[in-house]
């Protein structure tokens, strides 16, 4: 099989802690080196990132004002490769990254291929806690959208799709997700494994980044259209933030019985998401932990749409 050309596009900002380990761990990829493309697109960074990624051979673009959509764009506009492939400044990529994912170049069945990043060895239990939600059943199986952390898209059918929409602050990977299906299947491959190094570590990083993320939910809608799978993660707000305090106000004004309601409905979307991964093997430590991960998480989402 002809190696086909690869540009690893990498968005960074002020990035000169991880940018190292992740452009080292590419220039060791399993893949003929004179078939990968490494472009950085940096977003104005005052430490050394660009020169950083200069010294590895990257190919530098920069521009002050585009958030991380508008950046993965302008990449792709630079590139060369038939095959993009998306990751991050604080990323690590395994040896066989590249190898094993061009298992699915040819396969015009797949429209888009990657897997959840990977949590590192002395993770916390924090990142430990979340990735139970994140990381997937199977080492290969069909998934709704991929994180843009760790996506292979052939650069075609990207630009057949759209690219990601700049509008989105955040959710961009959610939606380009949804709107590449039309062109085949999402594949999470295990085999093709990022670890990331910058997932939250402690409850306040996690609300921070909760809070973020959640600011283009409903604005994503707009671009794709609505999927029921999605439905579950736009009601969270709404029902943490309208349904859940009528209830408790009921509660306080009328009779206990609205306490008990109010008890049984607060705890409906936790059980709905123990359900869900029911055939992980989770031990009762994690699983209480788990538990209160989620109520900071449906708290997050709840504040997140009600700042916007």
């Amino acid at each position: 099989m002809k190696n086909k050309t690869v540009s690893i596009i990498i968005p960074a900002y002020n990035e000169e802690k991880h940018l190292p380990a992740c452009l080292d761990s590419v220039l060791h990829l399993d893949y003929p080196r004179q078939h990968i493309e490494i472009i950085v697109v940096d977003n104005g960074s005052s430490d050394r990132t660009r020169d950083i990624a200069t010294a590895y051979g990257a190919k530098v673009l920069r521009d002050d004002s585009m958030n991380v959509s508008g950046l993965r764009n302008f990449g792709v506009r630079e590139a060369k490769g038939e095959i993009l492939a998306y990751v991050d400044a604080d990323c690590i990529v395994s040896k066989e990254w590249l190898k094993n994912a061009a298992a699915y170049f040819d396969d015009m069945t797949v429209a888009a291929w990657g897997a959840p990043p990977v949590i590192p060895e002395d993770a916390t239990w924090v990142q430990q806690t979340w990735f139970l939600i994140r990381g997937k059943e199977n080492q290969v199986q069909d998934a709704d959208w991929l994180e843009t952390m760790n996506l292979f898209v052939r650069k075609d059918q990207f630009l057949a799709a759209g690219g990601f929409n700049e509008g989105l602050v955040t959710c961009e990977d959610v939606d380009f997700s949804y709107r590449i299906r039309k062109h085949g299947k999402i594949i999470s491959d295990s085999r093709l494994k990022v670890i990331h190094l910058g997932e939250a570590a402690t409850v306040r990083h996690f609300i921070k980044k909760e809070i973020w993320r959640g600011h283009s939910n409903f604005q994503g809608i707009l671009s794709h259209g609505l999927s029921l799978k999605e439905i579950p993660s736009l009601f969270i707000p709404l029902y943490f933030g309208i349904v859940m305090p009528i209830i408790f106000l009921a509660a306080v004004f009328f009779s206990d019985a609205w306490l008990a309601a109010g008890l049984l409905f607060y705890l409906l979307p936790s059980a709905a998401v123990l359900f869900k991964i029911r055939r992980k093997k989770i031990g009762w430590m994690p699983l209480l932990r788990l538990l209160f991960l989620l109520q900071i998480y449906f708290f997050s989402r709840t504040v997140a749409v009600a700042g916007r």
